[in-house]
């Protein structure tokens, strides 16, 4: 889920300076190739500081799972450390460590990436050992077994033992009913418990290809010179037949939609979510746009009216927090989460959101209140850009979800053009009773004896 970034004070201080200077390097131009076998290579050149990130992108995640093999993207994401013929399992994270480097991965709804940071000659390394785990991955059993008795005991601390993490699992499983997001990406239970290594095998082989994956590089590096290497490594890869993924769009939602969780906890717990259009769905452009301003009117600084209102004025609400995401492949939901503090409960705490969400419906924003979160908004973005890492994770975000990198400089300009009109528009037309859904945790007492955690999670 997105947060918008709270700035510091001293951030807001040197905060032109340093827009500015960012802004440079973001318009830098990005190269493109394409190797024969359909892999497509994205470069950015930054000479700012010796170092280069090495991204790739497999166009697979949560998303594209079914009912009795959830949580596989992530399962193989773990198997995908645990080695090949050539580099048994451990090597990788070894050797990319003797060369001073940081690596890791991520599953997402919509993909699965891999990552290595190095100095910048040593990004041949990074190449040689993603080209060799593309396609001879081993998948040992007896390490299958063990990395998903790890994942499992992830979901245990993650999502079973913390309230808030369960409450938000049942809300999005309610929220959706046939979208692909509906289930969550560490899986269900039952469907870690009955996994077998042939259903990551099947998987890897379905999605792991060079024509379903992108390589994007960012750094102290010459593009030529990063197309030299690529075709070296990964042109020599034949390409796969890939899976064709069916629209999944979710059932029109026609009433709201309510649960209550009941589990041991400290303190009672509401989110909420309304179906709303992302920049790949949206028939209008600016919708996704006016959604992202409007979060940020609501909340995401100690200016919005939020916090402002609700925890230091009304003083009823530890925290409330929104949460959109317009970089989804499908429609996603504008989700809104609160604790109350005190003596407060959860249904004064939705009857005062409710008022501020009908304030909006009802008021135009002020020209200087969208004004400075407008540029709060733009802030939170144009800093991100000051990391090539992040540069890389915007190329390699937009172009898997099918929205393509070219839309990266373009988020400053259209936040700026949203209008007070806008906000309200999308406020009336997706911010509805109808197509709400709510979740409240109703906390049990606490357990006396904490449950044993008997692993390590590394990935």
């Amino acid at each position: 889920m997105k947060k918008l970034n709270k700035l510091s004070i001293w951030g807001k201080i040197i905060g032109v300076g340093l827009a500015l200077s960012v802004s440079q390097h973001a318009l830098a131009q990005v190269h493109e190739f394409k190797l024969e076998n359909g892999m497509k290579v994205l470069v950015k050149e930054d000479h700012r500081a010796p170092v280069v990130v090495s991204q790739i992108w497999y166009k697979v995640g949560a998303g594209y799972e079914h009912n009795g093999i959830t949580g596989v993207s992530h399962v193989l994401e773990h198997m995908m450390f645990k080695g090949t013929p050539k580099h048994p399992a451990g090597e990788f994270s070894r050797i990319i460590a003797e060369h001073g480097g940081r690596e890791n991965a991520f599953t997402s709804r919509d993909y699965t990436a891999y990552f290595q940071q190095l100095e910048k000659s040593r990004l041949p390394i990074s190449f040689e050992m993603e080209a060799d785990r593309m396609r001879n991955l081993t998948l040992p059993e007896d390490q299958f077994k063990k990395e998903l008795d790890v994942v499992k005991e992830e979901r245990r601390m993650r999502y079973e033992d913390k309230p808030r993490s369960l409450t938000h699992e049942q809300f999005i499983a309610t929220a959706f009913t046939s979208s692909p997001y509906q289930h969550p990406i560490i899986g269900w239970m039952n469907d870690l418990d009955n996994m077998q290594v042939e259903d990551l095998s099947d998987w890897y082989q379905r999605w792991y290809a060079p024509n379903n994956a992108t390589l994007v590089v960012v750094g102290d590096v010459k593009a030529d010179e990063v197309f030299e290497l690529a075709n070296k490594y990964f042109a020599v890869i034949p390409a796969g037949k890939v899976a064709i993924s069916k629209p999944r769009l979710d059932a029109p939602q026609r009433g709201q939609r309510r649960i209550t969780v009941s589990v041991p906890a400290k303190l009672p717990y509401l989110v909420m979510g309304y179906k709303v259009p992302v920049l790949k769905t949206a028939a209008e452009e600016w919708e996704p746009y006016a959604l992202e301003v409007l979060a940020g009117i609501l909340s995401g600084t100690n200016s919005s009216r939020f916090p402002k209102r609700l925890v230091r004025g009304q003083q009823i609400a530890a925290g409330v927090d929104v949460g959109y995401n317009p970089y989804s492949m499908h429609d996603d939901l504008f989700t809104i989460d609160a604790t109350p503090v005190g003596d407060h409960s959860v249904a004064e705490i939705e009857k005062a959101i409710n008022a501020q969400l009908k304030l909006i419906k009802e008021e135009k924003v002020s020209k200087a209140e969208l004004d400075r979160i407008k540029a709060q908004v733009v802030a939170s973005k144009v800093y991100e850009k000051d990391s090539v890492f992040y540069q890389a994770m915007q190329m390699g975000t937009l172009e898997t979800v099918g929205l393509g990198w070219q839309r990266m400089d373009e988020y400053s300009a259209k936040v700026k053009q949203i209008t007070s009109e806008q906000i309200q528009q999308v406020a009336k037309k997706y911010l509805l009773a109808d197509q709400l859904t709510v979740a409240i945790l109703d906390p049990l007492p606490l357990e006396t004896k904490p449950r044993k955690k008997i692993l390590n999670i590394k990935h």
